[in-house]
């Protein structure tokens, strides 16, 4: 699957926008991530094991909240970080 990384994550990927990471779930796919860019997961997942309120993830367009949403090769997987301020 094609995943899209934000700025603020690309650190982990020497700076790629986009990387190939395979998973049934999204829970996999970010594993996988993370076995292929060590510590982005820890960045997108909190210790409850959900993704972190300032992070959105997106397949095929639609927002996931949950990390048991079932995926497919042909998906398209968008990172996001949300911004806020005042």
């Amino acid at each position: 699957m094609k995943v899209y990384i934000p700025d603020a994550l690309r650190s982990y990927t020497g700076d790629r926008r986009t990387v190939a990471a395979q998973g049934a779930t999204l829970d996999l796919l970010l594993r996988d991530l993370d076995r292929q860019f060590p510590g982005m997961r820890f960045r997108m997942i909190d210790e409850q094991d959900a993704i972190r309120r300032h992070m959105r993830v997106f397949v095929n367009g639609d927002e996931v909240r949950t990390l048991d949403i079932t995926l497919a090769d042909s998906d398209d997987i968008s990172i996001v970080q949300a911004l806020s301020g005042g």
